[in-house]
């Protein structure tokens, strides 16, 4: 190792040798080294322990002749700071080339925390949501080289067919930073998601009528009874063999029926009632005992006609709503209501109407009554009122007779007479 007070002419100079490389070190700034290798190529760099000790680093400055010894020697001096500070400009450089990309701790978040704490539904959404609408670009990226024009344009691009998509894939994004920064594997804090602006929403909550709740029971009662002829599009084909239209019925399963009627008369998910097993019914105290639902353990009170309904059914398994058996035979749920409920609101006239608005009307009936929103909330087995907030437009009779009083005392001080009742 040579080590000499180099000069401008010196560096500018020097021959290269005839294999490998050669290094000189600077006695003027001390660690700052010359590296002439064979072709000719020449590079400074500058050489340091770090102040918590450990091995000595190198830290690459620039070639020669874009940096002339003099800005060689600044720079040297500008590290030799950061280190007497405490900095460790190498280590800090092979740390960002060590980062994980934000695709590895998307694996990682989905591994060690969405799938040990979540339920099953929610996880299956954030891996559609992280997995499948994440562009690869951006997951590419080291976790903390993420902009927030990064997340911006992704969701602008997953907007471009589903807004509202696009706000649940950032959101879950946001979790995964937290899950980043919570495991030291990006800056405490960082989170590029922060203060997107994210699409409107349209409420989707949508309440039958009584002209609908109608047609849905009359609907019902037909589709266990004499069954539901086929949409036309469904018997379109016109093979010789098919039956004639008028028998091509489908008859309602009484445990789907059944499915159907307690959604509208508890108010449950669609999971809870599916999942539904009659070590949970007590028909006795007139309770549903649900011990995991979306918001934890949850009581459900039945009331006369969803409690009618559990009675006439004839259990023949562990879940009240059976679905097909497992490989080995044992008893599982029955997966979703998708095609009858299909068939269902075809024939009740209820196209668009989504087997969760169910659950809405549950609600908006309890509204619209007065029963009050704690009540409402209760029943729903919400845990935040802001939830049960989105029915407040329907509580109307407080308001009402709110009104009525003050009309009252108005109309009684203005002195005028009440219309005589018809």
């Amino acid at each position: 190792m040579a080590t000499e007070k180099l000069s401008a002419g010196r560096v500018q100079n020097i021959k290269p040798p005839a294999k490998g490389f050669i290094e000189l070190w600077d006695t003027v700034r001390a660690g700052l080294c010359l590296r002439v290798f064979s072709s000719g190529k020449k590079t400074w760099s500058f050489r340091y322990r770090p102040q918590d000790g450990g091995a000595r680093r190198r830290i690459n400055l620039g070639e020669y002749p874009a940096i002339g010894l003099s800005e060689a020697r600044k720079s040297a001096i500008e590290k030799a700071g950061e280190v007497v500070k405490g900095a460790d400009p190498q280590g800090e450089k092979n740390a960002k080339r060590k980062a994980p990309t934000l695709g590895e701790v998307i694996e990682r978040y989905i591994a060690e925390y969405a799938e040990p704490y979540k339920k099953p539904r929610t996880v299956v959404l954030y891996k559609n949501y992280l997995r499948n609408l994440l562009s690869d670009d951006i997951k590419r990226k080291k976790v903390a080289a993420v902009t927030r024009a990064d997340v911006a344009a992704v969701h602008r691009q997953i907007g471009v067919h589903a807004k509202v998509a696009a706000n649940r894939a950032i959101a879950t994004l946001s979790n995964v930073y937290t899950f980043a920064s919570n495991e030291k594997l990006a800056p405490e804090g960082f989170n590029p998601t922060r203060g997107l602006t994210k699409f409107p929403e349209s409420p989707k909550e949508r309440y039958l009528t009584t002209d609908e709740l109608t047609r849905l029971g009359h609907v019902m009662r037909t589709a266990v009874t004499d069954g539901l002829p086929w949409p036309e599009k469904e018997v379109a084909n016109p093979s010789k063999h098919r039956r004639k239209q008028e028998n091509q019925k489908t008859v309602l399963d009484v445990y789907v029926a059944a499915a159907v009627y307690l959604l509208i008369f508890t108010g449950c998910r669609l999971g809870e009632i599916l999942e539904l097993e009659w070590s949970m019914v007590d028909t006795e105290r007139g309770m549903l005992f649900l011990p995991d639902s979306k918001t934890g353990k949850k009581t459900v009170v039945l009331n006369t006609p969803a409690l009618a309904i559990l009675q006439r059914l004839e259990p023949i398994g562990k879940y009240v709503i059976p679905g097909d058996p497992g490989p080995n035979g044992e008893d599982r749920p029955r997966a979703d209501l998708k095609r009858p409920w299909e068939l269902i609101k075809h024939h009740a006239g209820l196209e668009g109407v989504r087997i969760h608005d169910l659950r809405h009307t549950h609600a908006s009936i309890g509204a619209g009554d007065g029963l009050g929103l704690p009540i409402i909330g209760k029943l729903l087995g919400h845990k935040n009122v802001t939830t049960t907030a989105r029915y407040a437009h329907l509580d109307v009779d407080p308001v009402r007779r709110a009104s009525n009083h003050i009309g009252e005392r108005l109309s009684t001080a203005m002195q005028i007479e009440k219309a005589a009742p018809d």
